[in-house]
């Protein structure tokens, strides 16, 4: 199993390399990217990329989306929920979000945003507790037990070490007509279902409104789902990156995407805590929730002096420093603009578990781990302006054989500001 996880690696660093200069990961011949448009005075350079009812996209400022979404919700209270990236260890996030169901304790998000991992399990986040089932079974049945399927010597003269289309298969398996009409419901009435994927030749993130897809897509937009849902995904290296084609001011533009985590651990816009804490009339603040889907610091361990030993733990300890600072700056942004900031993250306690471990037999019981806390009131960590909140969650406790992240001090660090 660890020759093979290096091996992965390996082929990570490969790509990110490639992604930072800009020859991408892909074999198929990609146009260059238009010039990007100057901004105009005061204009935020944090966009989405929202498709219109013309069947157009746009890069839309992340202001105006925020102010229309805040606008169409005005007596509501905006919360964000945000699931980041963590390959198996998603099941951590999607067993918090049926536990909080549950137990009655899920906040009715105005806005969810998904990388990677984060972007499967968010559309079930979007959707609240009718689509638990489905959401249970994506991460306990074993149906990605066989996402990893190796191209053999295809390797050396393609894009990745594995197929993309059990990937794909698996994402299509759940996105039903039903889903993509719900989604598509719940944008009209104002509110954002975010995923973030990165353009290869840029090596820039892409945030997409999959609301609007599902609003306005047509045909395509079961098809647009998929990809975006796909790319986002996709370890470069590990997976070929997607190719997506789609009009843009009236131009055909196709481009390959990879995950979303190349470039963004998770996704909490800035601007978009600002425009909504500057415009809700509610006396609650903005509220920002973050699901990390890993563990904040490395395990202790002896480190073999040779290149993949070393450029295997180089690699993860600096994916998860990357984790760390964008947590702590996301905190930081969010005290500044009076927002509630609350987040979880497995705990260092909890048994190794290997990313692209997608055994049912490990998935499981990292799924019902979150399922027990989220259940306990012990799953989030909150800044000190909601500390006596978190307290009253808690209640008197619950006897844990496995600690919660509400009882981790190192993820509890974090909330100290």
């Amino acid at each position: 199993m660890r020759a093979n996880q290096v091996i992965r690696l390996v082929v990570l660093l490969m790509c990110l390399t490639s992604l930072l200069t800009q020859s991408g990961c892909a074999p198929t011949a990609i146009r260059n990217p238009p010039a990007i448009l100057a901004q105009e005075p005061g204009e935020s350079p944090e966009t989405i990329r929202t498709l219109g009812a013309d069947q157009q996209f746009a890069e839309l400022p992340i202001e105006s989306v925020a102010l229309r979404a805040q606008q169409m919700r005005a007596q509501e209270p905006f919360r964000i929920l945000a699931l980041s990236g963590g390959g198996a260890e998603g099941a951590f996030g999607a067993g918090a979000l049926v536990g909080l169901a549950r137990s009655g304790a899920l906040p009715h998000f105005s806005v969810v945003t998904g990388v990677s991992a984060g972007a499967l399990i968010a559309p079930y986040a979007f959707l609240g507790p009718e689509w638990n089932r489905e959401l249970t079974d994506a991460y306990t049945s074993g149906r990605a037990e066989h996402l990893l399927q190796p191209r053999g010597f295809g390797v050396f003269f393609g894009s990745s070490a594995y197929r993309g289309s059990p990937l794909e298969h698996l994402v299509e398996h759940y996105l039903t007509n039903e889903l993509i009409q719900t989604v598509a419901r719940e944008a009209a009435s104002g509110r954002l279902l975010l995923i973030a994927t990165t353009n290869v030749s840029t090596g820039e993130t892409v945030v997409w409104d999959l609301g609007s897809i599902a609003l306005n897509g047509g045909d395509r937009a079961k098809p647009l789902f998929r990809d975006v849902l796909v790319a986002s995904a996709s370890v470069p290296g590990l997976f070929p990156p997607v190719i997506i084609r789609i009009q843009e001011h009236g131009m055909q533009l196709t481009e390959a995407h990879v995950d979303g985590t190349a470039t963004a651990p998770f996704l909490v816009p800035a601007g978009l805590i600002r425009q909504s804490q500057a415009h809700d009339p509610s006396p609650h603040p903005t509220g920002v929730y973050v699901i990390v889907d890993g563990r904040l610091r490395e395990e202790p361990r002896s480190v073999e002096l040779r290149l993949r030993p070393i450029l295997s733990r180089s690699i993860s300890v600096g994916l998860t420093h990357m984790m760390r600072t964008t947590l702590e700056l996301t905190a930081t942004s969010a005290e500044r603009d009076g927002a509630h900031f609350e987040y979880s993250a497995i705990p260092f306690t909890y048994r190794n578990l290997a990313s692209f471990d997608f055994r049912a037999s490990t998935m499981r019981p990292l799924f019902e781990y979150g399922y027990d806390c989220a259940q306990a009131g012990r799953l989030w960590v909150s800044s000190p302006r909601a500390a006596h909140e978190d307290a009253d969650r808690r209640g008197d406790g619950t006897n844990q054989s496995v600690r919660c992240p509400a009882d981790d001090e190192f993820i509890g660090r974090f909330a100290v500001r």
